[in-house]
């Protein structure tokens, strides 16, 4: 009877493997920005992890509706789950941006987005590893995904106020204005995950 009830540590490694896929897409999207050599490459490279991320989460969908106990609300996993996927879609989606839109290099300010996208994923993945432990650190690793995202909020915005000033060519505006959006929408997605974080913290306490 008891060899039948699923082992609940499975959920805590897939979302580490999530975490560890998403470090290294975040790797490469800095990569990208730092030496921009073969951007198409990169991209390509980014892709593969993005659909890494597809299959685990797929996974961990199926494995949630296979078990009868899971170790925290079902509903955070499914979110969780969803969340970090997200993070892995908005990498792709910011280094399509760099191929889509024929960009020569990457300006300061993107380097600095991608930058504060890997450290809030290198921050998540600290979290994550917390689960299934002593919750309450896990806390502290979200006042620092949310810190990380302000910094990002405020590094978008001068961005795209400092393109409005100097940009005269209304093509590269557009283009720009939506490259750094899509950059800081990532750091969002991993506040998204940071705040399910905190919600397990809360109900688990």
């Amino acid at each position: 009877m008891f060899g039948l009830i699923p082992k609940e540590e499975k959920f805590f490694a897939m979302f580490k493997e999530m975490t560890v896929t998403i470090i290294e897409g975040a790797n490469l999207l800095k990569d990208l920005m730092d030496n921009f050599e073969d951007p198409v490459m990169s991209q390509k490279n980014i892709k593969e992890l993005e659909h890494r991320c597809d299959q685990l989460t797929h996974d961990i969908i199926k494995k949630l509706n296979k078990s009868f106990i899971t170790p925290f609300d079902r509903e955070d996993i499914y979110a969780l789950s969803a969340a970090l996927d997200d993070i892995m879609d908005l990498i792709d989606a910011s280094a399509q941006r760099f191929i889509m839109y024929n960009v020569e290099k990457p300006t300061t300010e993107a380097k600095q987005l991608a930058f504060i996208i890997l450290k809030s994923c290198q921050t998540i993945d600290k979290a994550v590893a917390l689960l299934g432990g002593k919750l309450e650190p896990i806390a502290e690793y979200c006042v620092e995904v949310n810190a990380l995202e302000n910094e990002a909020d405020r590094v978008c915005r001068e961005a795209i106020s400092k393109l409005f000033d100097e940009e005269k060519d209304a093509i590269q505006l557009i283009k720009w204005k939506e490259i750094y959006e899509t950059l800081e929408r990532a750091t969002d997605k991993c506040e998204d995950a940071a705040n399910i974080l905190e919600s397990v913290v809360v109900k688990n306490a």
